[in-house]
């Protein structure tokens, strides 16, 4: 290999590990959080508006769904954020919260 070569191979290495980041979990619209209402939102409806959920699980015997996105980087902040809904036994949505690193508007 040339020196030409091995030196631009080098360069692009050390920016890519510079600038590098990560992400976990699974994108979502975290603006549609306005629309969710307990009492009222079915599983269907949720799923709808932000896809199926990343994980899934039981909380005090009520089923709940977890949207999670996590970017990581080596340069810079990472950031996060979470939508968490329980859901009552006719899967209707009972609790909503929602909760990022980013400063809110609210």
């Amino acid at each position: 290999m040339n020196m030409k070569r091995f030196l631009f191979i080098g360069i692009l290495l050390m920016i890519l590990a510079v600038t590098g980041c990560g992400t976990s979990g699974k994108e979502f619209n975290e603006v549609l959080y306005d629309s969710l209402q307990n009492g009222h939102t079915t599983r269907e409806e949720v799923e709808s508006m932000f896809g199926h959920p990343f994980k899934k699980g039981v909380q005090n015997g009520k089923e709940i769904w977890v949207y999670e996105h996590n970017k990581y980087r080596l340069i810079g902040k990472d950031t996060s954020k979470d939508l968490v809904v329980t859901f009552d036994d006719a899967g209707v949505v009972e609790t909503h919260q929602f909760m990022t690193s980013q400063p809110t508007s609210q």
